[in-house]
């Protein structure tokens, strides 16, 4: 047998008892990151599990079991769940985040009509780069709030100022160490030992109750929630789809290059994207937070050279088993906000960077009169809280900037320059076919 024909079929999907050690490594990989958005936003993260364990198994369905990937929390929804529960509750929150998942379902069918390039076309880097930086720039005020003792809001104080910034210090000290000097599984839990560090810390400034958990039982039935439909929570977060399904593509080719299979074309891009929007619909029908393929999971992966997607059917698994915890949901609510607080003001910079290097990436001139017209009213209308009123339904924020910039995408004329180079990718395009 060949090597190539060798690694094919280890990398075939088989679901073997033996693996079931490797596919809870993986839930353990994805575990801190996928507790802190509900942690973060007021869901349940047991309901967070549950539907990060469903949302994978209707991912693994849709894709015939091809490719590689967990499905979790999604950080790109964290602001917009927060601004969405505190406008207008959790249950329209949710409606407007299943409607969310739907934006994927309609790329995916385009997809599978007319091609990637039309995607391309209408979402360039140029509208997804600063619409990925407004998701983080928008609510900063928030991260700071919880680092330094506030509510979301900062309108109430939870923790004394010294006590939480210590506390919000610390996990952020920790998370930082992990990420730049970690090495191996390490590597892999900078989230998971941030929060861990700033817990230890709260207990000994004795910020923690842990009677709550002393109290709850082992088995609880999630705390599932229905959503509701309010159209203006509806059309709030349709846009915010956009940046993380643009985002899916990165996700798929990271774990094709892990795997040297080409999972654009097997099962295909379309399958991959309609599976995350299914998972992320069916997430808010119960409560839980959209999903998303998860890098750390990709790392390990590449870690450990496990490329049987099967894994993922076992960390599916045991994350549907370990929704129904009682004593580790009661356990994940005494985590004090300044704890979450510390590692958010890292993350919602991570965002802007993400957003950044976007464009940077794409090689678009900024200073291109299109281009800066393009980006700059984009993050000026989305962080400078302009807002627009049809009626009762309004537009702001995030959902702003992101209609904002598909719509000024479609209708600037290209510059003299811009429309040359096109020409010449197009000739050079036909040359190469």
């Amino acid at each position: 047998m060949t090597q190539t024909a060798h690694t094919a079929r280890a990398q075939d999907y088989s679901f073997r008892l033996r693996d079931g050690l490797l596919g809870a490594q993986m839930l353990c990989v994805a575990f801190g990151s996928l507790v802190l958005v509900p942690l973060l936003t007021g869901l349940d993260p047991n309901v967070a599990l549950f539907t990060a364990g469903l949302g994978t198994l209707v991912f693994q369905i849709v894709t015939k079991g091809r490719v590689p990937v967990f499905l979790a929390s999604s950080f790109a929804f964290i602001a917009p769940i927060i601004y969405g529960v505190q406008a207008w509750g959790i249950p329209a929150t949710l409606g407007g985040l299943m409607a969310a998942g739907m934006v994927y379902l309609v790329l995916s069918a385009l997809i599978a009509w007319r091609g990637v390039e039309l995607i391309e076309r209408v979402l360039p880097p140029v509208v997804t780069g600063p619409v990925i930086m407004v998701i983080g720039l928008v609510l900063a005020p928030v991260a700071v709030n919880l680092a330094t003792g506030h509510n979301g809001t900062g309108d109430q104080t939870l923790v004394a100022s010294t006590p939480a910034m210590i506390v919000a210090g610390v996990s952020l000290v920790a998370t930082l160490t992990v990420s730049l000097l970690g090495r191996g599984f390490v590597a892999l839990l900078p989230i998971i030992i941030g929060v861990a560090s700033g817990y230890i810390a709260a207990l000994c400034l004795g910020l923690v109750d842990l009677s709550t958990v002393a109290n709850a039982p082992w088995f609880a039935v999630p705390n599932f929630v229905a959503p509701t439909f309010n159209w203006q929570a509806v059309l709030f977060m349709l846009p915010v789809a956009i940046a993380p399904a643009i985002e899916h593509f990165g996700d798929i080719i990271a774990i094709r290059s892990v795997t040297g299979r080409d999972y654009l074309v097997d099962p295909g891009i379309h399958r991959t994207m309609l599976g995350d929007g299914l998972a992320t619909s069916l997430a808010a029908c119960f409560g839980g937070p959209p999903n998303t393929t998860y890098s750390e999971v990709t790392g390990a992966v590449t870690l450990t050279g496990a490329t049987n997607p099967a894994l993922m059917t076992w960390a599916a698994g045991f994350a549907i088993v370990f929704s129904f915890g009682g004593k580790l949901g009661a356990f994940l609510a005494s985590i004090p906000t300044p704890v979450m607080g510390g590692i958010i003001v890292l993350l919602f910079g991570a965002i802007v960077v993400v957003g950044m290097n976007s464009l940077v990436q794409s090689g678009e001139d900024l200073t291109e009169s299109r281009n800066m017209a393009i980006v700059g009213l984009i993050l000026i209308c989305g962080i400078g809280g302009l807002h627009f009123s049809f009626g009762r339904f309004s537009l702001e924020g995030i959902a702003l900037a992101g209609v904002l910039g598909v719509v000024l995408n479609l209708v600037l004329p290209r510059s003299r320059s811009a429309q040359d180079r096109a020409a010449a990718a197009g000739v050079e395009d036909d040359e190469t076919g």
